[in-house]
């Protein structure tokens, strides 16, 4: 699918490296030890230590909830999409941490770090936590770790265990129940918040050339999928199984072997600095255009004088000499105002600033402006990710219902997330390996498709996943109608096998393996140099957003439709999922048209 018919021709991008890549390369401060694929074990190690302590420490949340905590099933699904939001958004302000203040590798290093705590503490039996914790652990973490250890190891912050429909009605969890499973949930997101999209971009400043970096991006999404994959069965396997403590001393394990692996890695990365709040120059544009707004910018160019930063001395600090120097584009000329020097805006003989929140320099302008031109892009995808949060969560709650019988073996509802998982690693190998080699061929070049119509492709296959599902639900809620048991036992589960899942989640994973990477490209390599980590989050946010918004439209749904009763025997998620459908499919005509009016800056050069 062509979005946008006047790119270049790109490097060609897959999955191995070419010899010339491999190749050190000089750098400015003469670092060339520094960086490549050197680097590329540890950081792929500390990724499958991170997916799989995360897989296995929410895959299992909604099946915790109902059997643990007696939430009813589809108050659990829309406390699962909050938790899952404030997962996808820590990272965001992990990436705005490292940006700022401290660069990405030691932000990514204490995450990781205070991850092992966490799974490590979480899996404490009761009597050892409180001595562990009392005497290691009270002096360097904050009380909130208290709660989610609690959380773990006693039974009375938990209601009374009970089976819904075959007695009584189940004890609710309490508030303070309920506040000591929020305050864990909390501390599992500030845990992870600094190391998910951070090592993704502390991986991509390993390397010089483009196609490296989107090289390693594909292989970011593989490894950090294929150990979700293992972290929500084998760990899910355990909780159900053998004990909930098991489970997540095994993912503190992960962490430790992630952590153990990034730091043995340390002499070999490249380990930029932060560059200061890139937020504080984006909000000093827009101040500044807006106490300049008066000012008239039709006047000829040979007497604006735009501001390039202080120059010189031997300019004698001649800041309004713009003849050599390139002034801003005119796109979004409105905000040229911000460049634009009035009187007493800059000093005299130096140049320096004089009110920095009235005068920015040009390139500070071009970086609002590319932050400006992506924003229609960036919100063409928030329906698609409330589409894929609401698919998530009531996909399980569809398993729970339903035959999950495989031979011997009974498949636990949680681990049918793992379908979506491993669509996406199969779709991203199966991209590289067969479909790009073919599309170059098709195309008569080494030409592979822009990241835009990656995206494009997403969305359409996304489309496709929920009209899937619309589909399966229709049909187990035809067996349910057909047994004479609609409406009538919330415990009642279809003969209808769970295996029917596996078409739309097939079709979301690989719908993801398109969206995710080619949206990730396009923000790194969009974004200004000083928001290349913040970059790297705009997914996440977009992924926090849609789990957010989903809790909203299905409380929307249940508020003024019978589509979403609490007995999935009686529900019309049939619905609901053809709603998603035409939404995303309305969404993706937007999408359309964001495309073709974007001109890539930098992809494609």
């Amino acid at each position: 699918m062509e979005v946008n018919g006047s790119q270049e021709p790109l490097p060609r991008r897959n999955l191995s490296a070419d010899d010339e890549s491999l190749q050190p390369r000089p750098s400015d401060d003469g670092r060339n030890n520094r960086g490549g694929w050197i680097t590329f074990p540890f950081l792929a190690m500390a990724m499958l230590g991170l997916g799989v302590a995360r897989g296995g420490a929410t895959s299992n949340f909604v099946v915790y909830l109902v059997k643990k905590y007696n939430v009813p099933r589809v108050d659990a699904a829309q406390i699962s999409s909050i938790a899952l939001g404030c997962l996808s958004l820590a990272p965001v302000g992990g990436a705005i941490v490292a940006d700022a203040f401290f660069g990405c590798y030691p932000v990514v290093a204490v995450a990781m770090a205070f991850s092992v705590l966490v799974n490590t503490h979480y899996s404490l039996p009761a009597h050892c936590t409180y001595n562990f914790f009392m005497i290691v652990l009270v002096p360097i973490l904050p009380e909130a770790m208290v709660m989610f250890t609690l959380t773990a190891s006693l039974p009375s912050l938990r209601p009374v265990a009970c089976q819904p429909g075959a007695g009584p009605p189940c004890e609710p969890a309490s508030t303070a129940q309920m506040a000591a499973l929020y305050a864990a949930v909390f501390m599992l997101c500030v845990s992870a918040g600094g190391a998910r999209f951070n090592q993704a971009t502390l991986g991509a400043s390993q390397f010089d050339a483009a196609a490296d970096r989107d090289v390693l991006f594909n292989w970011y999404f593989v490894f950090f999928y294929a150990s979700s994959v293992v972290g929500s069965t084998a760990i899910v396997y355990v909780q159900d199984n053998v004990s909930w403590a098991l489970g997540y001393a095994i993912s503190g394990a992960a962490s430790l072997a992630g952590l153990a692996a990034l730091l043995a890695g340390t002499p070999y990365y490249r380990r930029p600095g932060a560059q200061g709040s890139p937020f504080t120059a984006l909000a000093r544009v827009a101040v500044a255009t807006a106490r300049k707004w008066k000012v008239n910018l039709a006047t000829s160019e040979e007497v604006l004088r735009f501001y390039h930063g202080r120059r010189s001395a031997d300019k004698d600090g001649d800041v309004s000499d713009a003849s050599s120097l390139a002034g801003p584009s005119d796109s979004f000329s409105f905000l040229n105002r911000a460049a634009l020097i009035t009187d007493g805006d800059v000093a005299p003989v130096d140049g320096s600033m004089v009110r920095p929140w009235r005068i920015c320099a040009v390139q500070e302008v071009e970086n609002f402006k590319s932050v400006v031109r992506i924003l229609p892009l960036w919100t063409s995808s928030i329906v698609l990710s409330v589409a894929f949060g609401t698919q998530i969560n009531f996909t399980v709650l569809q398993a729970l219902a339903m035959d999950r019988a495989l031979g011997r073996f009974t498949v636990p509802a949680g681990s049918m997330s793992v379908v979506i998982l491993m669509s996406i690693v199969i779709s991203l190998v199966l991209l590289d390996r067969a479909l790009l080699p073919l599309w170059r061929r098709l195309t008569g070049g080494r030409r592979t498709p822009t990241p835009l119509q990656r995206i494009g492709a997403g969305h359409v296959v996304a489309v496709l996943s929920l009209a899937a599902s619309a589909s399966v639900e229709r049909h187990r809620m035809a067996t349910v109608r057909a047994h004479g048991e609609e409406g009538r036992h919330p415990s009642w589960v279809s003969p209808l096998s769970a295996m029917w899942l596996v078409v739309p989640l097939a079709l979301a994973g690989a719908g993801e393996a398109l969206y995710f990477p080619g949206g990730v490209t396009l923000y790194y390599e969009e974004f200004p140099p000083s928001l290349k980590n913040t970059s790297t989050g705009m997914v996440a946010v977009v992924i926090a957003l849609g789990f957010y918004l989903s809790t909203a439209l299905v409380g929307v749904v249940r508020r003024t439709t019978a589509w979403l009763p609490n007995n999935m025997n009686a529900s019309r998620l049939e619905n609901l999922y053809w709603l998603l459908t035409v939404m995303a499919a309305v969404n993706f005509v937007y999408y359309l048209l964001c495309a073709k009016l974007y001109k890539y800056q930098n992809v494609g050069r």
